[in-house]
């Protein structure tokens, strides 16, 4: 897209402000008919026989697959708004788009096989893990310094990953991909989560788009960066738009569509931002619910004993007997207050 140089669309505040929008707006006013079609064509949830005993009839019959409205409503005012010649731009799209894909066959399988079991994890995995390592390789090979590694709090020292970096940016895309999977148990927690976690990234990636802001921050200044900070917006607002729908109790569910490609796309603007070891911060609500299904099975694969008394830990709670919304909105508010703290890591430098 051109624009002229005095035009009000070469700022980027001003386009990713639109594109927060306009992505909101698609998700709202298409979203109803989008359920709709999805409820004629029987495309509902296939609930965990193992899960906690309200969902079966709760969210049995809640259409699934609904990422591909936050796709949708993400991607349009991306391509309206967006410089889409910039490279970390089309890698960005490339992951939403190609994650997309892996989370769609992964749902067809289960509608079409009628069980919660859809594409063999082994599988998945493996091709999560591809696109993963062609991704970082890409972003390697098309800036090397990406693989210096900044580190919170300290002001003036970095250390290289070298080639390296390839495997540490692939294990953070399938990481973030698959604890984002996991965490989409609860009406509205992970889509919640992440809308507080890419306007994080939102300020990190604008922050380092702009050189008086970046030197000012004693943060990496990241030339082309500024258009990621549009996919962040119209992500943002797509994110808020679907949440619309999907807050207790959910009128649709995202599926593995939705939640695979929103965790690559986190990961993947972590490390094009250069603040990936702060995901770890902002992204503390996948994390724990990913550690937990990993101590869990180690647990009982080794000991035959169960940490919690289910796993993913926010089924823990409700068996516990907390109320879902409580359990969604305690989360929320965990995610907001450490998200804001990383933020506060772009001028608190200790060391």
């Amino acid at each position: 897209m051109s624009y002229a140089d005095n035009s009000v669309l070469t700022y980027i505040t001003f386009r990713a402000s639109y594109a927060i929008i306009l992505s909101l707006l698609l998700s709202i006013i298409f979203g109803k008919a989008f359920i709709r079609m999805l409820k004629k064509m029987r495309i509902k949830q296939v609930i965990r026989e193992d899960g906690p005993k309200s969902h079966i009839e709760d969210k049995k019959n809640v259409p699934t697959m609904g990422g591909l409205l936050i796709l949708f409503s993400a991607v349009i005012p991306v391509l309206l708004l967006a410089r889409i010649y910039s490279f970390y731009l089309y890698m960005g799209l490339f992951t939403i788009i190609v994650y997309g894909l892996i989370g769609f066959a992964d749902d067809y399988l289960k509608l079409k096989g009628k069980s919660s079991k859809g594409l063999k994890g082994k599988y998945k995995f493996i091709i999560q893990s591809l696109v993963a390592i062609f991704i970082s390789t890409m972003l390697y090979v098309h800036d090397g310094s990406l693989s210096i590694i900044i580190i919170p709090f300290v002001k003036e020292y970095y250390f290289s990953l070298g080639p390296y970096f390839i495997l540490f940016a692939a294990f953070i895309i399938v990481g973030t991909s698959n604890a984002v999977n996991l965490t989409d148990g609860l009406d509205g927690l992970a889509i919640g989560v992440f809308a507080i976690a890419i306007a994080g990234y939102l300020v990190f990636s604008y922050a380092s788009s702009n050189y008086k802001f970046a030197a000012y921050l004693s943060i990496p200044y990241i030339q082309n960066i500024g258009e990621v900070t549009i996919l962040c917006a119209a992500l943002f607002g797509a994110s808020i738009g679907f949440l619309w729908f999907n807050t207790y109790p959910a009128s649709i569910f995202m599926g593995d569509t939705g939640s695979i490609f929103l965790g690559a796309v986190l990961g993947y603007v972590s490390i094009v931002s250069r603040q990936e070891l702060l995901l770890i911060v902002i992204g503390f609500v996948y994390v724990l619910e990913a550690l937990s299904v990993i101590f869990q099975v180690g647990s009982y694969k080794f000991r035959k004993k169960r940490i919690f008394k289910m796993a993913p830990i926010h089924h823990h709670f409700e068996m516990e007997g907390l109320p879902e919304p409580k359990i969604i909105t305690r989360l929320w508010i965990i995610s907001l207050i450490l998200t804001i703290f990383a933020l506060s890591t772009l001028k608190l430098r200790i060391f």
